[in-house]
């Protein structure tokens, strides 16, 4: 069964953190200053918007939650900007005024949907400053049911413990976007969300998925926290718990415009959903939907309800009972989600091609390959493999586009690359249920079939649509060049 997509609305999220002001300067660049080897940028429109934990507080109002947020500022304009912004999204205000300061404003030049050049105007908040927060934030605590701790290391949150310990009291589950390498002030949180660099930063480098779950695994128990999400950019999503199987979400293949703050946009998303009463893979899935969406549009942007939903819906297939997502995965991925599958007893289907340029043979085959079972795995050759066995002038389309594309069909699940003439290798370490391939031969003809049946698979031959392949295209394009 399909899962639904959850009611956000009106649920009470309180945001505490680092508020900036984000500030884009767009224009044409179509000269070089005389003055120096630097393009020149005819400002066209200026865009102020809600930066860092204000982001957050965005993001959050956005998908259709209650917010409140807290943080300090300067007695400014940009303070004032700051507010009506966030006021005019039904985001409540409860900032720090700060005396002799001035509120933290990031400055971007845009041209040609290209970031030139980022000013960064700030100064570190000091003690008497955050504070002073406190009589402020407290009182909003109570009405939450979900706690965010925005940390950008600008002096906020100097002493996370002190909200931490306090939403404890409350009973309020407390969601931490930390930053810098001392992680031990986040001790007791309910879930931080570092990237891979800032989690490499803290635990060392991370040499494969067990070694990530490992170290996971031991930050958590060091740390005294319910569980780390660790954002891989292109490599998805990796949700580590203690004593339970890692939950991994391969990333959703989009063209990247900008990923500036893509990790406001994740959190927002885990907080909204959590305050709802969804479990953590629900929250943990439509976060990763909702990365995908705001990485493709250029600048601090938010994500809104409606677009969540209908983007999570379309990647929802017929099976996906788990809130897995389809996608372009590893090998290790791959090896995590088809054991995931097989633990809740679906029937894993293989195949694997070239698939160079899709065409409707294939898109035919790949739904008759899905219908053999409740997952499809999806192995193309490596570009090298293909040439060996193609011959020169092939691939017509890289590795990395024909995977891409292959992502964007139903019927796929998951789609990797190998390396070498076979994917025998792969086989052994995956051991899918059945193993389909398409062609006029027995199965004994099927590349791997004595693997599969070793330890217990299926193998199954199916037809091809008939004068259909990506040879024939190729031949036929250069006649036409020819002639």
């Amino acid at each position: 069964m399909k899962p639904t997509f959850p009611n956000l609305q009106g649920h009470q999220v309180l945001v505490i953190g680092d508020v900036m002001l984000d500030s884009f300067y767009h224009g044409k660049a179509n000269r070089i200053s005389p003055e120096a080897p630097v393009p020149v940028v005819n400002v066209e429109r200026v865009e102020d918007l809600p930066g860092g934990a204000a982001n957050v507080a965005m993001n959050i109002a956005s998908l259709g939650a209650n917010c409140k947020i807290s943080g300090i500022t300067g007695q400014d304009t940009a303070a004032d900007t700051l507010e009506q912004r966030l006021n005019s999204v039904g985001v409540k205000c409860a900032f720090h005024r700060a005396q002799n300061r001035d509120t933290i404003i990031k400055r971007r030049v845009i041209s040609n949907q290209q970031q030139l050049l980022r000013m960064d105007f700030e100064k570190l908040f000091e003690e008497q400053e955050w504070q002073a927060l406190k009589p402020i934030a407290e009182p909003l605590l109570t009405e939450s049911k979900i706690l965010v701790l925005s940390d950008y290391n600008k002096g906020t949150l100097t002493d996370p413990q002190y909200w931490i310990n306090l939403a404890k009291q409350h009973d309020v589950p407390i969601l931490v976007d930390p930053k810098g390498t001392d992680f031990e002030k986040y001790r007791g949180a309910d879930l931080i969300t570092p990237n891979m660099t800032e989690f490499e930063a803290v635990v060392g480098k991370v040499t494969s998925e067990a070694d990530l779950i490992d170290k996971a695994q031991q930050l958590i128990k060091q740390l005294d926290i319910k569980a780390i999400l660790v954002t891989r950019s292109e490599n998805g999503m990796s949700l580590i718990r203690q004593d339970q199987a890692a939950f991994h979400l391969p990333a959703i293949a989009k063209e990247v415009s900008d990923v500036t703050g893509a990790g406001d946009t994740v959190i927002s998303t885990l907080a909204a959903v959590l305050a709802a009463g969804e479990s953590i893979e629900t929250a943990v899935t439509l976060a990763n939907v909702a990365a995908s969406i705001v990485v493709s549009k250029l600048g601090t942007a938010t994500v809104s309800e409606p677009e969540l939903k209908v983007e999570y819906q379309r990647h929802q297939g017929d099976n996906n009972t788990d809130h897995s997502i389809g996608g372009v995965v590893t090998v290790e991925q791959l090896k995590l989600a088809v054991q995931q599958a097989k633990n809740r007893g679906e029937k894993v289907v293989f195949t694997n091609g070239c698939f160079d340029i899709l065409h409707a043979g294939h898109v035919s085959y790949l739904a008759q390959a899905r219908a053999q079972g409740d997952r499809l795995v999806l192995a193309i050759n490596s570009d090298e493999s293909v040439t060996k066995l193609k011959g020169q002038g092939r691939p017509i389309n890289s590795v990395d586009r024909r995977l891409a594309v292959l992502a964007g069909l139903s019927s796929i699940d998951w789609v990797t690359s190998f390396e070498g003439d076979t994917p025998e290798a792969l086989l052994e370490q995956v051991q899918p249920d059945i193993l389909v391939k398409g062609g006029d031969y027995d199965k004994k003809g099927v590349v791997g079939w004595e693997i599969v049946e070793g330890y217990g698979g299926e193998v199954r031959v199916m037809g091809l649509v008939e004068n259909c392949s990506t040879t024939a295209i190729v031949e036929k394009i250069n006649k036409d060049k020819v002639s």
